[in-house]
C-alpha cells in the first residue's frame, strides 16, 4: 500500500492540511483497534463540513473548534455510529450550530470485544443521508456512498471536486476492519468492497491510518485477503475430519504472530465468515457450537 503522506507520527490535536480542501485532526484515542486514533476531517475553506467528529473527548472537541476557527460549519457528517466516530457530533453541534447529517442511527447490544466499538446510543441526526444524496458548500460537494458491512449503517463520503473518498472504517489505512455480527455482515462487506474497487476514486482518506493513493489496488487486495481467510476456514474445517472445528481453533491456527489483544476481534470476523459460508450452503454449525462442511 502506498500513501502520499506519513501522518502516523503527528501528535493529536494539530490540524494538518492534506489537500486544498481537506484537513485532518487526530483524536487522542490510540489503541490496538484504532491505531494512532480516530481521524476527523475538515472539508472546505470558506465554510466547512466535519467528517467523523470522533469520540466524546474534551481536548479533541477543543482541537476541532480551533481548526474550524471562525468558519461556518455547514454539516457534521458521521460515517457510522461506533463510539470512536460519532459521540462528539452533539457537543460540536452545540458549539457551532451545525446540523448533524450522515448515517442512520443504530443501537444494539454489542457482544463483541471492543469497548470503544459499542454503538453510540445518543446519536440523533438532523438529516439521514441515503446512497447518492449530496450536500454542498462553497467550492465543495460531498456525496454519500452506502457501504454496509463493518456496520449496517456505514457510509463513505465522496468529495467530488478532488475525487477523494472518506472511507471511515470500511477501508482503513493500516489494517483490515473488524466485521462483527450480528450487525457486521461479511457478505455486505464484500459487496461494498467490490463497489469501491469498481469506482475511480483518486485517493482514500480513512478514519484510521494514512491516506491511500492506490485505492483500487488496496480494495482489491483487501478482497483477496478476505477470500484467503475464507479458504483457510474451509480447509481448517475439512481437516477436522468430521469432528468439527471451533472458532477458537481457527483463530489460533490462522492468526499466529498477530497481537493476541486482537484475537477476540479476529474471532468476530471468523464468525462473520462462517455465517456467510452458511448462507451460501458451504458449512453448517453443529449442536456443540463447532463447524463442519455442509452435508457432513
Amino acid at each position: 500500500m502506498d500513501a502520499p503522506f506519513d501522518i502516523s507520527t503527528l501528535p493529536a490535536g494539530e490540524a494538518m492540511t492534506l489537500s486544498p480542501l481537506v484537513r485532518r485532526v487526530l483524536a487522542p484515542n490510540p489503541s490496538a483497534f484504532t491505531f494512532t486514533g480516530t481521524q476527523s476531517y475538515l472539508v472546505g475553506s470558506a465554510d466547512v463540513a466535519v467528517i467523523d467528529p470522533g469520540p466524546a473527548d474534551a481536548d479533541h472537541l477543543d482541537a476541532l473548534v480551533r481548526a474550524i476557527a471562525d468558519r461556518p460549519v455547514t454539516a457534521i457528517l458521521c460515517t457510522h455510529t461506533h463510539r470512536d466516530h460519532s459521540p462528539a457530533a452533539a457537543p460540536l453541534a452545540a458549539r457551532t450550530g451545525a446540523p448533524i447529517i450522515g448515517c442512520a442511527p443504530l443501537t444494539m447490544e454489542d457482544d463483541g470485544p471492543r469497548a470503544d466499538a459499542a454503538f453510540d446510543a445518543d446519536y440523533a441526526p438532523d438529516r439521514v443521508l441515503r446512497d447518492g444524496d449530496r450536500i454542498a458548500g462553497t467550492g465543495w460537494t460531498i456525496e454519500a456512498v452506502a457501504t454496509p458491512g463493518h456496520t449496517s449503517n456505514h457510509l463513505c463520503f465522496h468529495l467530488r471536486e478532488e475525487n477523494a473518498l472518506f472511507t471511515g472504517d470500511h477501508i482503513m489505512g493500516w489494517s483490515t476492519t473488524i466485521v462483527s455480527p450480528p450487525d457486521g455482515d461479511m457478505g455486505d462487506y464484500m459487496r461494498s468492497m467490490q463497489r469501491l474497487a469498481d469506482r475511480d476514486d483518486a485517493i482514500y482518506y480513512p478514519a484510521h491510518g494514512d491516506p491511500v493513493d492506490t485505492p483500487q489496488r488496496l480494495a482489491r487486495g483487501m478482497m483477496g485477503h478476505r477470500k484467503s481467510r475464507e479458504g483457510q476456514i474451509l480447509r481448517h474445517i475439512a481437516s477436522a475430519k468430521g469432528q468439527g472445528a471451533s472458532i477458537a481453533d481457527m483463530v489460533a491456527a490462522m492468526y499466529k504472530g498477530v497481537d493476541t489483544r486482537l484475537h477476540p476481534a479476529a474471532a468476530r470476523s471468523v464468525l462473520a465468515h462462517l455465517i456467510d459460508l452458511t448462507q451460501r450452503g458451504l458449512v453448517q454449525k453443529t449442536i456443540d457450537d463447532r463447524w463442519e462442511t455442509a452435508g457432513a
